[in-house]
């Protein structure tokens, strides 16, 4: 896929390519759904492709990634054979450590190697602690691509350590470009509802058109505008979110409220403005947890809907 937003951080890599002296650890940091992975997987393709030493076109030996694991031996038999399965909540200190084991041996096809932790906001503190040490006395020709979508979730030793590479959001012709030629979706209509709801990210509006977001999107608007004073509005969400859905469709909910309540704080006037930064933050910091506990969907739905409504222009904020 070509990513129009990867120009700039094209051009940085390669300049530190030529470099006399390439930086070895590197931080790909920028919203969700910007493509990083897609870079970071290229990138260490480019490093570790070295002069007259043929490359395998498949997995590389030398591109070591580290990400979420199936949750359980029932989800790896998923994954074995191709089906979407669920995955584990942390990159845990194991996986660092078998990773570090594998830097004690040489690369096998040229002089480099490439590590990617992909995210690396959703290590474990263990993990994180343990890929410092790496990090702090890396092996000769080792390389480390961490790709954040929150680079202050990560230790600010870790950060310290990296240079960093920001990726931009995509315009509105970008994105509706690619949504286009992605999904083959023509209306007009469909493609601009996903382009506001996204924020740039071309991940966050394929979701909103592959899971049929466009109910959730017009009741989260609903709430801002008009409150819920009896609570039924909370219930339609809770409702069209479904009583059992998956981490990935309750992360897509999450990431649309905060698209559309950013949207709404730009254009809000003085005194709800505050209210709408104040949920907006409140809805970042619920995106962070989410993951790491064992939320009811229900009272997630009601937790998410009474942050809007905090907000509402038509609501006084303390009787919510």
């Amino acid at each position: 896929m070509n990513w129009p937003n990867h120009d700039g951080p094209w051009r940085q890599w390669r300049d530190a390519l030529t470099s006399e002296r390439m930086h070895h650890g590197w931080l790909l940091a920028g919203k969700s759904g910007l493509g990083k992975h897609d870079f970071a997987l290229a990138a260490a393709r480019e490093l570790v492709d070295e002069r007259g030493v043929p490359q395998p076109a498949g997995e590389h030996p030398d591109i070591i990634t580290l990400t979420h694991l199936p949750k359980d031996d029932k989800e790896e038999k998923k994954r074995e054979e191709g089906k979407p399965y669920q995955t584990k909540r942390n990159i845990s200190v194991a996986q660092i450590r078998a990773m570090q084991k594998r830097l004690n041996t040489r690369p096998t096809l040229g002089s480099r190697r490439a590590i990617i932790v992909d995210p690396a906001d959703d290590m474990e503190t263990s993990a994180s602690n343990a890929l410092l040490k790496s990090l702090e006395e890396p092996p000769q020709g080792t390389f480390f691509l961490l790709v954040t979508h929150r680079p202050s979730r990560l230790l600010p030793t870790i950060r310290s350590r990296c240079r960093i590479m920001r990726f931009p959001v995509l315009d509105a012709r970008q994105l509706e470009e690619m949504l286009s030629e992605q999904s083959g979706e023509t209306n007009p209509a469909a493609l601009e509802a996903a382009r506001l709801a996204s924020g740039g990210s071309y991940g966050a509006a394929l979701r909103f058109m592959n899971q049929d977001l466009a109910p959730i999107a017009a009741s989260i608007g609903g709430l801002l505008r008009e409150g819920d004073p009896q609570f039924t509005g909370r219930g339609e969400l809770a409702r069209l979110i479904g009583g059992r859905p998956d981490r990935e469709r309750l992360q897509a909910v999450l990431e649309l409220a905060q698209a559309i309540t950013a949207q709404a704080a730009r254009t809000a006037d003085p005194a709800q403005r505050m209210a709408l930064i104040d949920a907006h933050g409140e809805l970042v910091a619920l995106a962070g947890q989410a993951p790491t506990f064992n939320y009811d969907a229900g009272l997630l739905a009601m937790e998410i809907g009474t942050l809007l409504v905090s907000a509402s222009s038509a609501s006084a904020r303390p009787n919510v």
